[in-house]
């Protein structure tokens, strides 16, 4: 941890002895450093509210406080500390002619990170800060390893990521990223909640790896002998309870997906999935709108965000576009969308990554898409009608069977969502799946697998279903103006330090 401190190891190292030798003095003097709890009154927040008006003579009225220490300005026979805990950070201020000699001495031989209970009185200081005049305090954490140099702080990304707890406890920023991050899930729920929908929960260890087009993660399950897989989508367990009757469900989980790690993707990630029985991709998109620009507003105060130099507008209704129309419009790339010997040629002159021999004209058209038109689609947009080949659980275009009825959210250069008419036809879903199945068998590793179980849940019969997914890290990102899927989540996976 040295380098992303602005230590030495060595430095390093002698810290973190004198802080032992410190823990080994507050012992000897009967006191425990690491306590069981500690009851406060107020957070510094509500010190902050309760007494704005705080004159320079310290209030009648004590409160409770605790936090970790974040600074110490010792002045001898006084010293002042800044103390942080969830909700910001206050400072406090101690003096030898009050809490003693031995006890001062004490106080003031605190380190940068030690978490302490204070009781004290509140006054405003000629500087004019709200601070606690500290008469009594108890310690409830010694920290034996220091924390970053505050002109150097916790720089390092890697280290950040890897040691996400002290990334929290220097960085405010950091804390506010995850605190948001709370807020929209909880929005997301509330909004779900009150709207008629069940929450639910279905098996992350499953079978078959079904509801999307992505290699898994594979384990294997001693008691029944069996390969089982980490699910890459809640879809397919999630249209067995509309079959059931169940016609508006959802869930908020993980999923797993056994790909590269960029700023957009973890193997890790959380998705929302729901489904409303009765209803289509025209209702989803109407619902998508309507839900992320309500959730923006409770989260943010406003249908306004700024992303990077982007300021965007979730209000609805958002720009609808097809994909097709968008490659024209915006990606400027004229070509006969059915023949894909023409695509392949447009393609390889555009020098399209990802290419390989007998791709049909659908999987051209969504690399064209991929690799040309995303980036620059910025303001609240819909792409809809994709490929009916790369859709395989959607149900065709009215009026054009190339095509699915399938829509994909984006905004500032990145797709947040997938959603369908569902497909409720299982002869239909069957072909599909036959279709899938012959792909796996020649490599490729995506292809859905087939699934008969969920076939014979269909032919019980599938309600008229509207499905739609949100990626919840990728919204996060938006809704923090973070430019890094690894900012959002806690714990991002890395590599090895060794490899």
């Amino acid at each position: 941890m040295s380098g992303e401190e602005g230590r030495s190891e060595s430095e390093t190292n002698r810290l973190v002895e004198i802080r032992r030798v410190k823990l080994q003095k507050l012992r000897e003097a009967g006191i425990e450093p690491f306590a069981y709890s500690y009851r406060r009154s107020h957070t510094s927040a509500d010190v902050r509210e309760r007494f704005a008006d705080a004159g320079h003579d310290p209030s009648p009225d004590k409160v409770r406080i605790a936090g970790r220490i974040m600074s110490v300005r010792d002045h001898g026979k006084s010293c002042f500390m800044n103390l942080r805990d969830r909700f910001g950070t206050i400072q406090i201020y101690g003096k030898e002619d009050v809490l003693g000699a031995s006890l001062y001495s004490i106080f003031r031989d605190a380190d940068a990170g030690d978490i302490l209970g204070v009781e004290g009185n509140v006054f405003r200081t000629k500087r004019g800060e709200i601070t606690v005049y500290v008469t009594s305090f108890t310690y409830l954490s010694k920290s034996l390893r220091p924390l970053p140099e505050k002109f150097h702080g916790l720089r390092d990304v890697e280290a950040r990521y890897r040691m996400r707890y002290l990334d929290l406890a220097v960085n405010e920023e950091v804390q506010n990223i995850f605190v948001t991050r709370s807020r929209i899930v909880s929005e997301i729920r509330r909004w779900l909640d009150s709207r008629g929908f069940i929450e639910v929960e279905t098996p992350v260890l499953t079978p078959i790896p079904g509801g999307a087009l992505a290699r898994p993660f594979v384990t294997h399950y001693n008691f029944l002998d069996q390969d089982f897989y980490l699910r890459i989508a809640t879809e397919l367990y999630l249209k067995r309870l509309i079959v059931g009757g169940l016609e508006k469900v959802y869930e908020i989980g993980k999923d797993f997906r056994n790909e590269d790690i960029d700023t957009t993707h973890n193997p890790e990630f959380t998705m929302l999935e729901l489904y409303q029985a009765y209803a289509d991709y025209n209702d989803m998109m109407e619902l998508t709108e309507k839900m992320l620009s309500d959730v923006l507003l409770s989260v943010k105060g406003s249908h306004t965000l700024t992303y990077g130099r982007h300021e965007v507008d979730f209000s609805p209704p958002w720009r609808r576009i097809t994909m097709v129309d968008a490659i024209r419009e915006i990606g400027k790339i004229e070509a006969d969308f059915s023949d894909a010997s023409e695509l392949m040629s447009v393609a390889r002159e555009l020098r399209l990554e990802n290419l390989s021999e007998n791709m049909s004209a659908g999987e051209l058209i969504a690399e064209l898409f991929d690799q040309k038109v995303q980036e620059n689609i910025i303001d609240p947009t819909i792409v809809y009608d994709y490929p009916a080949d790369i859709s395989p659980l959607a149900k065709k275009k009215r009026g054009d069977p190339r095509f699915a009825e399938r829509f994909e959210p984006f905004a500032c250069g990145m797709e947040f969502g997938n959603a369908f008419s569902e497909l409720n036809n299982p002869m239909e879903q069957r072909q599909n799946f036959e279709r899938q199945k012959a792909r796996r068998e020649v490599g490729d590793e995506e292809a859905h697998p087939y699934d008969e179980d969920y076939i014979v849940a269909m032919e019980y019969g599938l309600h008229p279903t509207g499905g739609l997914g949100i990626g919840i890290d990728r919204l996060c990102m938006l809704f923090t103006n973070t430019d890094s899927i690894k900012e959002v989540i806690l714990f991002p996976q890395l590599r090895r330090k060794s490899d």
